[in-house]
């Protein structure tokens, strides 16, 4: 039986937790002795809740424990039967369901689960599994999401898959389900029927279960500039950090979280999926699009007071969302919002707030440290921070020499790029040369350091954030943090949301630049550059130009996405030069490659354009370059 957990209220209940070396702690080391052990002490407890549709909140599907360790290992022989073994990737791109959940667990059992995310490009996701090496595909069928269903069908022999696995959507009849459509070279198949050959209730794995070190699963990081990263995790990796979730307080036994997010992401699958196994507690699944359902915010705080959780996990925008709906039922229930994945305007705190009485509690991670490093303990709010370190994991600012890679930790309060060591520290980035797959993690961790590319400083276990270093503004060498001038437009009462990043400039190498959203249009473009002027105090940091937006684009999980600001900054500024040139017959149009910046210019006058356009540090391409390659 999993030991009681030790309580962590304070920085000091973290230094006595870490007295006892890890290795002595009666830990679940994988994710499916997690399951296994949860199923045996919480058998008939209710696991999760599954609801098909946000307007009918009150209809759920209930999965218990003993159910789910059940159906992972059914899923498992299946997968098994296909071919997948422990070096195998199985490939899950479809919306939230039980099933996907399941499956997901089961391809850790048996594999390497590689969940992705359905709406990226095919160019993108073939990018991905190609890397991962994964035959099959686990995803929505026609009737829980057709348009995903077609796209992939017919995507399937470029993605170099060979089996198509179909869920079926929560509430519905089992076994009803039409014939599926095929394509030639490719299997389709119901997940139902594929699991219909394994035994009723089989006593265990089709092979032998995973070790600690085994990979567990592949994430995609989101792919901000040019391609994805693959970030590989070990089992260790992500049951380690499971028990870590759950000593910050989220869910305990009987309780429940709120779990918004897609399962493609490591916050829905670590916090608010295994975490819960630790305790016994549940998790709620507001439909099978979650968070990205319009439909859930006007149903959200009744929704709260019908299943009353004690927890959320969300990102910004979701509590933005939120502070707007008029909080109509009884949410005192709800103790513990936490928010994540992108630093929290100041607005947002302050709206939600307003709007609910509830402190918003922040937590920071990312995917290469499996998903959480710090969170703030329940009623030790402090804003300015992103929470206490967790248990195991060490954290230093640190200045680190850009030839040798030496790491020099600097003083508490000093402001450094962030590093993280520990046992949540993930095994690499997938690289693959030809028919070989490999695990990488050269350059991003340093002597056992993993290198975040963020900006803070730790004080007495805390972490406070000063922005990120891809992200900052290098103005003749001058460094701007956007953070700098984004909380002083979100300041204006008519801001609802501001991204702030370098435009290409001859002179200075980049110069800030700033898009923001509105509540109003009487507000104008010259009142903001005034309010900007008044009180962003660094002269060099008052951004050249304010673009109004409909909407800052957003990754899926709600993280603003810089790299699309950017080159929407570059490729208007490029046309109005051209333009002053008296070139106005060409296409600009700005995109990243390998991180870097990459102007094409297409049209007949495309030479005289990249002509006119010397002198900055950007890669130009014309029609007659791209064609040569």
């Amino acid at each position: 039986m999993p030991a009681e957990l030790p309580p962590l209220s304070s920085a000091d209940d973290l230094r006595a937790i870490e007295q006892v070396p890890l290795a002595e702690r009666d830990l679940a080391l994988t994710t499916y002795e997690l399951l296994s052990r949860a199923a045996q002490r919480w058998h008939d407890e209710p696991c999760s809740l599954w609801i098909p549709d946000a307007a009918a909140f009150e209809d759920n599907v209930a999965v218990t424990y003993g159910e789910l360790h059940a159906r992972v290992r059914r899923i498992a022989h299946g997968l098994h039967r296909l071919g997948v073994g422990r070096e195998d990737a199985v490939t899950l791109a479809a919306p939230n369901c039980s099933d996907l959940l399941a499956a997901t667990l089961a391809a850790q059992a048996v594999g390497i689960a590689a969940p992705v995310n359905a709406a990226l490009d095919v160019r993108h996701l073939t990018h991905i599994v190609r890397l991962t090496g994964s035959r099959v595909l686990v995803t929505a069928g026609p009737e829980l999401d057709e348009a995903l269903w077609k796209r992939l069908l017919d995507s399937a022999g470029a993605l170099g898959i060979e089996v198509l696995v179909a869920l079926s959507p929560d509430g519905g009849e089992k076994g009803t389900a039409a014939a599926l459509e095929a394509r030639p070279g490719l299997r389709t198949v119901w997940l139902d029927d594929l699991v219909e050959g394994a035994p009723p209730a089989p006593a265990g794995l089709p092979s032998a279960p995973p070790a600690p070190d085994d990979l567990a699963a592949f994430f995609h990081t989101g792919g901000t500039t040019g391609m994805p990263k693959v970030a590989a995790h070990t089992h260790r990796n992500q049951a380690v950090m499971a028990w870590s979730v759950a000593l910050a307080g989220g869910a305990g036994t009987g309780q429940s979280i709120v779990a918004g997010l897609p399962l493609f992401h490591v916050n829905a699958l670590l916090v608010t999926a295994l975490a819960p196994m630790v305790t016994g507690a549940r998790s709620i699944w507001p439909s099978p699009l979650g968070y990205r359902d319009p439909n859930l915010y006007a149903a959200f705080w009744r929704l709260v007071e019908h299943y009353r959780p004690r927890a959320m996990s969300a990102v910004p925008t979701v509590y933005a969302y939120l502070s707007a709906m008029p909080v109509d039922a009884d949410i005192s229930s709800l103790e513990l919002p936490v928010v994540g994945a992108a630093p929290l305007p100041d607005s947002v705190r302050r709206a939600f707030v307003e709007a609910t009485g509830l402190e918003l509690h922040e937590g920071y991670g990312l995917t290469e440290g499996t998903c959480a490093t710090s969170a703030t303990l329940p009623g030790d709010v402090r804003p300015g921070s992103v929470g206490q370190r967790l248990p195991y994991q060490e954290v230093v600012a640190a200045d680190v020499d850009r030839t040798s890679g030496r790491v020099r930790a600097l003083s508490a309060g000093e402001v450094g790029e962030l590093l993280i060591s520990g046992p949540t520290v993930f095994a690499g980035y997938l690289r693959r040369d030809g028919d070989r797959r490999s695990v990488d993690d050269s350059g991003v961790v340093v002597d056992g350091w993993l290198r975040t590319g963020d900006l803070g400083f730790v004080r007495n276990e805390r972490i406070h954030l000063r922005g990120r270093q891809k992200d900052l503004i290098i103005r003749g060498g001058h460094n701007i943090d956007p953070a700098v001038i984004e909380d002083v437009l979100l300041d204006h009462p008519a801001v609802t949301a501001a991204g702030a990043v370098g435009r290409p400039d001859r002179t200075s190498g980049e110069i800030p630049v700033v898009f923001v959203t509105l509540t109003t249009s009487e507000v104008t473009v010259e009142e903001l550059s005034d309010w900007a002027a008044r009180h962003i105090g660094e002269p060099a940091a008052r951004p050249k130009s304010i673009t109004v937006l409909d909407a800052i684009p957003l990754t899926e999980i709600g993280k603003p996405f810089k790299p699309a600001l950017r080159e929407a900054a570059a490729a208007q500024h490029f046309r109005h030069e051209l333009a002053e040139h008296g070139i106005d017959d060409v296409r600009v149009r700005a995109d990243h490659e390998g991180g870097r910046l990459v102007v094409f210019l297409s049209g007949d006058a495309a030479v005289r354009a990249a002509a006119a356009l010397k002198g900055y540090d950007v890669a130009f391409r014309t029609d007659a370059e791209e064609a040569d390659q």
